[in-house]
């Protein structure tokens, strides 16, 4: 039963602004020079410590973490398609492009895991409805775009790896649903053990890719601290206290209010322009994941970060 609304809408708005923010975090990150997939490195670190920090504070009552290697196997491919990859991606997204477009493309999540929920779960069947919104989702994604006139090449490289940023959330949590979520482990172990994992693949090409880490100054190192322990790891604990206390429909809504935080953020702190288009284009995402939603069954399609 769902609580009273007083009872989660505090932790909604604030979860809201907390992913919001952290298109900001990222933003100043990389224009530091900090390298993308370091920067997903760094946030899945201590996102993991966080999460550990928590586990190990919660003495008698801590759950207990899972041993099983089909687990840790299921955990390993939803770490890539949540965490490792689409972090990565984000980041150099915002090499070429703002915090606030970045944000904007975060809001075509749902449409890709609707996608995903669509053609590869057995059970789940495309209607015309949904296939409705999802075109009107992709008639937002050209505005956003701003197609008409053309697209520079930063902005499209940019805004391409934002989507494909999006697509692995899509495929991570259809792959969740199927294999991951419904085991009977905690559902905060079995996050400890997602981002633990993303942090170990990012540790293994962040070398490769990436070269040696460096120091980026004082602000930078704070924003990727505050990026891994708030924006990450105990983004994900509030996230399951809103989904127990709304519900999994109510709080995948969140999805739809981070645009606005991260637009608000991006044109205050980081002075960066807000076109026409890109507001336009976002609600017409929005209304299109609204309206593929509005038949799809209470908790089908979760909020993926």
């Amino acid at each position: 039963m769902e609580e009273p609304t007083a009872r989660w809408v505090p932790g909604f708005v604030l979860l809201s602004a907390i992913w919001g923010s952290s298109f900001v975090l990222i933003k100043v990150a990389v224009d530091a020079g900090v390298a993308p997939v370091w920067v997903a490195l760094w946030r899945c670190l201590f996102g993991a410590l966080a999460l550990w920090a928590v586990w190990l504070a919660s003495g008698a009552a801590r759950p207990s973490i899972p041993r099983d290697p089909r687990t840790w196997g299921h955990a390993a491919v939803v770490a890539a398609l949540h965490n490792a990859v689409p972090f990565t991606l984000f980041a150099y997204g915002e090499t070429h492009i703002s915090s606030v477009l970045a944000g904007v493309w975060n809001a075509t999540t749902p449409l890709a895991t609707l996608l995903f929920v669509l053609f590869l779960l057995p059970s789940e069947h495309p209607t015309p409805r949904r296939l409705a919104g999802l075109l009107a989702g992709f008639a937002g994604v050209l505005v956003v775009l701003g197609v008409w006139r053309g697209v520079e090449g930063g902005v499209l490289a940019g805004s391409l790896a934002c989507l494909a940023a999006t697509t692995c959330y899509g495929a991570g949590f259809t792959y969740t649903r199927r294999f991951f979520s419904g085991r009977s482990e905690s559902a905060s172990a079995l996050i400890i053990l997602q981002l633990t994992f993303a942090t170990l693949e990012l540790l293994l090409v962040a070398p490769l890719l990436g070269g040696a880490p460096g120091w980026p100054g004082l602000l930078p190192a704070a924003c990727l601290v505050l990026l891994g322990a708030v924006g990450t790891g105990m983004a994900f604990l509030l996230n399951m206290r809103v989904i127990r206390a709304a519900g999994s429909t109510i709080a995948s809504t969140v999805t739809y209010v981070t645009p606005l935080w991260s637009t608000i953020l991006g044109a205050l702190l980081l002075s960066e322009p807000l076109g026409w288009n890109t507001v336009a284009g976002g609600a017409l995402v929005i209304a299109g994941v609204l309206f593929a939603r509005s038949g799809t069954r209470r908790g089908e399609v979760a909020a993926v970060r």
